[in-house]
């Protein structure tokens, strides 16, 4: 496991207590932070990273209350403007409160205020210890949780019961359970990540966190600090210290999507760490163990990249112990159509045989992803009923042989065309909207050539 060391900021008025809790977290293996009072504390918070607060209830200037409420605020003391400031503390920050013994009303109180503990006046090393424990054990399960709502991965599964995705199952069963890493291998939209996930669920460090990265998404510049995290004035902006997603995702996985992405400097950094199981924060030359399996994904044959200068032909030996190449969607035509049952059951929506039939003329470019979205606007189109070749995008129903004719004149007679319209243009709108406006982006987005989003575009009298 990790062997990062924990920040602890001790706040107290009196001088000998503040001496005797620093002295006692720093044999007890912390780092230890001090402040004689709740102002004091806060600026520490606003500027440096601390993974927990052990503080005095009564003090000058900023009780321990006080201090508790401000940072369960995000930092904002009472009267204070939510400003640019406030949003370095993280309102989750575990507090323990120390009191007297005839306070334990009012550390009761605290604890309803959000405290994370409170330990009595005198205390010994065994019992300052056990709290903090408890304080950054749960604090943790807070950040997983955190991490899991905010998680935006596809909820498709992996369905299917073509040869292909037998085959796919039985190698996920043989290299879960194993330390190995694994490269997934797969045209976009082939469901890379779902394997990824599903290795980690079948591994021995399931209970630990699934953390994905998409080396394509992130800039270049904030890639390395978002994989290591970075120290306290290791560049401009770096106010505070940061962990990582390495360090985030230690006893579980770490999902290196697009992994020919990485820039080549970062990939020699990210091969030291495999190598060692160490790595070492931005700005930083302090060595951290992590225990962690990679899992990597590409879109690209690896071979070809190597020869373009976009993979280290090393870190590819060292990523390819275990390689899971996934079938394309128009190699498992046969899955199709419970695919197609699988999308449209969240929203109890039913398919015609001769959608299924178009659906399954179809090429799919995009893969599952682009047949998930396809059926979800199509259930949209069609009032959340049966969905019908006339409810499919033109060149999919166009597949179908004897039906051209049919679906142009579906599509001439009925009033379909504004709904169409409508959701095409909300699609791209949105789409612009989230890449500030780069057409190719946004293509690339929509899953359509840049030529058609441009026609589109000229089509709607957007541009």
């Amino acid at each position: 496991m990790s062997q990062t060391i924990k920040t602890i900021l001790a706040v107290d008025d009196e001088p000998h207590m503040l001496r005797l809790l620093e002295i006692s977290l720093r044999q007890a293996g912390y780092k230890p932070l001090t402040a004689k009072d709740g102002r004091e504390a806060l600026e520490i918070i606003h500027t440096q990273h601390v993974d927990c607060v052990v503080t005095d209830l009564h003090m000058p200037y900023m009780s321990g209350l006080q201090l508790l409420k401000a940072i369960r605020a995000g930092g904002k003391e009472d009267g204070q403007d939510q400003g640019k400031k406030n949003a370095l503390v993280d309102p989750e920050l575990p507090v323990i409160i120390v009191t007297a013994q005839g306070e334990v009303k009012t550390a009761i109180d605290a604890m309803k205020s959000g405290a994370s503990d409170y330990i009595l006046r005198p205390f010994d090393l065994e019992e300052l210890e056990l709290a903090i424990a408890r304080a950054l054990s749960f604090a943790r399960l807070v950040v997983e949780n955190q991490y899991l709502r905010e998680d935006k991965a596809p909820d498709a599964g992996l369905v299917g019961t073509s040869p292909a995705m037998q085959q796919l199952f039985e190698s996920i069963r043989q290299v879960a359970p194993e330390k190995a890493t694994v490269l997934i291998a797969g045209e976009t939209g082939t469901g890379k990540e779902l394997v990824a996930r599903a290795i980690h669920a079948g591994s021995p460090r399931s209970n630990g966190l699934f953390v994905a990265v998409n080396c394509a998404a992130i800039p270049h510049e904030m890639l390395e600090s978002e994989l290591f995290g970075h120290e306290k004035g290791a560049f401009t902006g770096a106010i505070k210290e940061r962990i990582g997603k390495f360090e985030l995702a230690d006893g579980g996985t770490l999902f290196l999507d697009e992994i020919t992405e990485m820039p080549m400097a970062l990939q020699a950094k990210l091969l030291r760490a495999l190598q060692e199981n160490i790595i070492e924060r931005v700005g930083g030359n302090r060595p951290i163990a992590v225990d962690i399996r990679i899992v990597a994904a590409t879109n690209r044959d690896p071979r070809e990249a190597i020869k373009d200068g976009k993979l280290r032909e090393d870190l590819y030996y060292r990523l390819n112990v275990f390689r899971i190449d996934l079938p394309a969607l128009k190699a498992r035509k046969s899955d199709i159509p419970k695919l197609a049952q699988h999308f449209l059951a969240k929203r109890r929506v039913d398919i015609s045989p001769e959608a299924i039939d178009a659906l399954t003329r179809y090429d799919w470019p995009g893969n599952v992803r682009e047949l998930e979205n396809v059926l979800e606007r199509a259930a949209i189109i069609s009032g959340n009923q049966t969905v019908l070749p006339k409810h499919l995008p033109t060149e999919m129903v166009s597949h179908a042989p004897g039906r051209v004719s049919e679906s142009s004149a579906t599509v001439n007679s009925l009033a379909l065309p504004p709904a169409i319209e409508a959701l095409e243009r909300q699609l791209i709108t949105e789409a612009l909207v989230a890449t500030q406006g780069n057409k190719s982006k946004a293509a690339k987005l929509l899953e359509i050539s840049e030529r058609s989003l441009w026609y589109k575009l000229s089509q709607y009298q957007m541009t």
